[in-house]
């Protein structure tokens, strides 16, 4: 098998792995994170009726003044910190976290701790 397709396939399998344990409800939902090299973003999601609840990304407009780059440790935490505002202000204290294929270090780590400066529990 080719390198890159080996790498792609372990990385669906990951992803798998972590969402068959996981599961967003409207009280609770699932934060699910997409990382690029210049940007994050991250969705609460409702898994029993489909729908996104609140989303953010380093490229709101709020952030992308404030943030020099959108792909590093303080443009993540902003961006955690700013979905958990989001979540607080429509009455959404607890979430579940799903990091996806990704490893729980760098900027998907400074994202979960700017949700929790902002009150989010998970």
């Amino acid at each position: 098998m080719d390198k890159n397709k080996l790498k792609q396939y372990k990385s669906i399998a990951r992803k798998n792995r972590v969402r068959k344990k996981i599961r967003g409800t409207a009280e609770k939902p699932r934060l699910s994170i997409c990382r690029s090299l210049k940007h994050i973003y991250v969705q609460a999601i409702n898994d029993n009726e489909g729908i996104t609840i609140a989303s953010s990304s380093s490229m709101d407009k709020e952030l992308k003044m404030k943030l020099q780059s959108g792909g590093n440790k303080t443009g993540a935490f902003e961006v955690g910190k700013l979905l958990g505002e989001r979540l607080l202000s429509k009455g959404i204290a607890n979430a579940v976290f799903d990091k996806g294929a990704y490893k729980y270090h760098g900027r998907v780590k400074s994202l979960a701790e700017g949700a929790r400066a902002s009150g989010l529990k998970f």
